[in-house]
């Protein structure tokens, strides 16, 4: 079923003009699944001359019009589903059941921009003169170049690649090279649903060339950018040198606080869950489970017990509940903060080592007993740990939980009114979860503060940042 992916520029599919690929992995096998076209400078002028005119043509065309394509696109998706899941699964390792859910709510997210475009109003401002009109339009940014990570191959470009269409703009894509054809067949999606020539474009290669290329030139009037703290942080001073507006969705490690009168199976269940869902490599997956000395032990016990019954495997097979870590690299970097933790005095509770020497498993692990300077409590792990803290009083949760420049995700389990209040209010989060996990849906803000990030995507302010505001003022003559 795996076929090579190829790039998509001014309408066609093709490879690269250099001829240039690269190899995609599955994580599962370590098996070689296909080619990737990989985009070199020549491929990424052709791109931008296309999306240029594209965007000419597309913020031409009617709200109401773009909104009928989109919502096509939206429903080819689901109609592949099925076929889409086991590329992502394939290429990915998530178990293929969470990449249809992955891929069902990105069409959710379509058909929710898709009718909030038909709904960028402006409006009419009082005049101070008789016979003058003021007016406060809302008009597309232009061109935008999106960045999209691994972990999420469609539900992160989803987003992006939406909200512009939605507001009139035209979008090259740079997927992720890692995990390219789920992605691509979003863009598949929306080319088979009509979008005009040029309007989506969609580019494979070095991360840093294609970044460092696309961001300044002159065609591109905005970026969005999701992954890493550090990468988001250099792409964010390059975009601001060249006067290019940008939303920045980088690193988290979000605090989870339970509190002693926290429905503790409930907590447990969900959090858990979470924790290990796409094996932790989540940007806004629970990490610190900062936990009240009076339940300390009993909450342990169960997340321990419910981490234990994960069964860990190819995502193609029947049962598997939790896959591989994306890559190689992923399981050096868990091997790497475990032994640091150990070695500063910390105990892994359960799990912590690799599973076999063919793919890239590796065991849900929770840690205890953590050194305050241990690299996994100051650095997002991006993996499957699970990392336990005790505490006394609620001032002292939300110290840890503020404690570091991340800001993405938090959340909270108490039964208490007034606890869950002053959490909401005290956690420096762009997203903070009271006794649930209600996050990413298409019809709310998704964002951070703080080192991980600004800027929201979902929902209406979703839309905000691929509109400009244009003041209209206009006499009798």
């Amino acid at each position: 079923m795996y076929q090579d992916v190829l790039l998509h520029i001014g309408g066609e599919w093709r490879a690269a003009r250099g001829g240039r690929t690269l190899d995609v992995i599955n994580p599962a096998t370590e098996e070689v699944l296909g080619k990737l076209a990989h985009a070199g400078t020549d491929d990424l002028d052709e791109a931008l001359d296309h999306a240029a005119k594209g965007f000419a043509t597309w913020k031409a065309m009617t709200a109401y019009d773009r909104s009928k394509i989109m919502r096509k696109a939206a429903d080819l998706i689901r109609e592949r589903a099925d076929a889409i899941a086991r590329l992502m699964t394939m290429e990915q390792g998530k178990p293929v059941g969470e990449a249809k859910i992955e891929i069902m709510g990105s069409a959710d997210v379509i058909d929710w921009f898709a009718e909030e475009g038909r709904r960028a109003y402006g409006r009419v401002i009082p005049n101070r003169v008789p016979g003058v009109y003021q007016l406060s339009l809302r008009e597309p940014v232009g061109v935008v170049a999106g960045f999209t990570p691994w972990n999420f191959p469609m539900s992160q470009a989803v987003r992006k690649i939406s909200a512009a269409l939605a507001a009139g703009c035209s979008f090259i894509l740079k997927g992720p090279e890692e995990t390219p054809a789920s992605c691509a067949e979003l863009v598949r999606a929306y080319v088979d649903a009509g979008v005009p020539q040029g309007v989506v474009q969609l580019v494979f290669g070095v991360p840093a060339e294609i970044s460092e290329y696309l961001i300044p030139h002159p065609v591109i009037r905005k970026i969005s950018f999701t992954g890493s703290t550090v990468v988001g942080k250099h792409l964010a001073a390059l975009a601001g040198k060249h006067m290019k507006r940008a939303t920045m969705e980088l690193g988290g490690h979000a605090p989870s606080i339970v509190f002693n009168d926290a429905d503790l199976d409930q907590a447990a269940t969900i959090l858990a869950a979470n924790k290990f869902r796409n094996a932790g490599q989540v940007c806004v997956a629970p990490t610190r489970f900062i936990v009240q000395e009076g339940v300390y032990e009993p909450f342990l016990e169960k997340f321990v017990a419910k981490c234990e019954a994960l069964k860990v495997g190819n995502g193609l097979e029947a049962g598997t509940t939790m896959g591989p870590l994306a890559n190689d690299r992923r399981v050096a970097a868990m091997e790497g903060l475990i032994a640091d933790a150990v070695q500063k005095g910390g105990k892994v509770r359960t799990g912590g080592k690799r599973i076999g020497n063919k793919g890239y498993f590796f065991e849900p692990t929770v840690l205890t007993d953590l050194a305050p300077d241990s690299r996994v409590l100051n650095e997002e792990p991006f993996g499957p740990l699970a990392l336990f803290l005790p505490f006394k009083t609620l001032d002292d949760a939300i110290s840890e939980a503020n404690r570091l420049e991340y800001g993405l995700a938090a959340y909270a389990y108490t039964r208490n009114t007034a606890t869950a209040t002053a959490l909401g209010a005290r956690i420096e989060a762009g997203m903070v979860g009271i006794n649930h996990h209600g996050l990413a849906l298409p019809e709310t803000p998704f964002g951070g503060v703080k080192d991980s990030g600004y800027g929201s995507e979902g929902g209406a302010e979703g839309l905000e940042p691929y509109l400009v505001t244009k003041f209209v003022t206009q006499a009798s003559a």
